[in-house]
């Protein structure tokens, strides 16, 4: 099992609303990725969300991406996640963006992809029917690929079009392209991914332990896909979940039940109408749950057993982690817990990532990065001979390759 942090922008309170604040949260939170990278954490996920005052400031994850790169070594960095529609912004956009990353990156950008987070965010682009997202990301992230492949695309679709034939730069880095994710939610999504040879991302606010139902859909559906999208089959399953890890036990958990901790939720629950509410059902601006006074420490204790996160010193997590290999993910990515300091983030990241992680994960490798080696270009690079009259003479002394004969 392979470990990840997801950043989002998570800007509560006034802060939200003060220029000086925003800054302050998008520089800690690269900083968590830059630090991520110095301790055994392969994946680090950037949201894209828009309009979702509080819950993500965090709009353009590859500007973010640009700069995280430049400071880390061998960390992933992925678009959690990009939405598609055309609507939102022309497709060659998006694989003109991504290839980009990939460049930057030099091969260690994940590429996740979606519908949107809801109406609220979606209505930002005067898209008022979220429904008609779903057949607008069909088409687009098939068309993608074939963007970064061919010399001479042209697409006449239902929901957007490239008239004529014209190539589409840059071309990803290497040989093959960067991996390919999907956001899910139903069964039904986790199912649809596995088919076409994509990642499912798993953003979700139940117990970790009720997704193992979803997740054999996909692995079901991965043993035989109908249709491999991309050039390789990125089998792949991340969920998320929360997690408090300290060397401190009692601070880890005063952090899991203070009322503050659930005040993300509280967002979720206004923002995401793509998705069940959380079972406690509060939605902003009422208070969350305050677990001390529902249960105070046995109830923490349920919850931790029942999935919902992990809490305590490196080796109590370590126990709690074990039981989530039953469920079947590949890639356990966890949002940081709005209940802790920055301080108290970076000490998280370093001790799990050095106590944690190389107890269950003994590959230095990334899984997307072997199964990219695996590619095999899926359409060919020209869809039509080239003028056998062209001629070019002349290059300047910046050209790289020679005139071919």
């Amino acid at each position: 099992m392979e470990f990840g942090i997801f950043l989002n922008g998570f800007t509560p309170g006034p802060a939200a609303h003060d220029r000086a604040s925003e800054h302050l949260v998008l520089k800690r939170e690269m900083a968590l990725a830059i630090e991520a990278d110095k301790h055994n954490w392969k994946y680090a996920w950037f949201g894209e969300h828009h309009a979702l005052t509080e819950y993500s400031h965090m709009s353009a994850p590859e500007v973010v991406i640009g700069y995280v790169a430049a400071k880390t070594e061998r960390i992933h960095l992925g678009t959690g996640i990009n939405s598609l529609s055309p609507r939102k912004e022309h497709p060659v956009r998006y694989a003109e963006r991504a290839a980009m990353m990939d460049h930057i990156t030099e091969g260690r950008f994940e590429w996740g992809t979606g519908r949107g987070a809801g109406s609220h965010e979606m209505a930002s682009f005067d898209i008022l029917d979220k429904d008609s997202t779903k057949a607008e990301w069909d088409e687009v992230v098939r068309e993608i690929v074939r963007m970064w492949e061919q010399f001479d695309y042209g697409h006449d679709g239902e929901s957007f079009t490239v008239p004529g034939k014209r190539s589409i730069h840059p071309k990803p880095y290497g040989h093959s392209h960067p991996p390919i994710w999907v956001a899910c939610g139903n069964p039904a999504t986790f199912a649809k991914a596995g088919s076409m040879g994509i990642g499912a991302i798993a953003f979700n606010f139940e117990p970790i332990h009720n997704l193992k139902g979803r997740i054999e859909a996909y692995k079901e559906a991965a043993e035989n896909p109908v249709e491999i999208i991309g050039d390789y089959q990125n089998n792949n399953v991340m969920m998320t979940n929360g997690v408090v890890c300290l060397s401190d036990r009692g601070r880890a958990r005063e952090i899991a039940m203070s009322q503050g901790g659930g005040y993300l939720v509280t967002l979720v629950n206004l923002y995401h109408d793509t998705m069940p509410k959380s079972p406690d059902a509060i939605t902003w601006p009422a208070p969350p749950v305050d677990l001390r006074r529902l249960g105070g420490e046995e109830l923490l204790d349920q919850l931790i057993a029942g999935g919902f996160l992990l809490c305590g010193t490196p080796e109590e997590v370590c126990e709690q982690v074990e039981a989530y290999r039953t469920v079947g993910c590949d890639q356990l990515v966890f949002g940081l817990n709005g209940g802790m300091t920055h301080e108290e983030n970076l000490e998280m990241i370093e001790l799990f990532g050095d106590k944690v992680i190389p107890e269950f994960d003994k590959n230095p490798e990334q899984s997307t990065k072997a199964m990219r080696r695996s590619g095999v270009r899926k359409y060919p690079e020209l869809n039509e001979p080239v003028d056998p009259n062209l001629r070019v003479e002349v290059l300047p002394a910046s050209a790289i390759l020679p005139l071919r004969d």
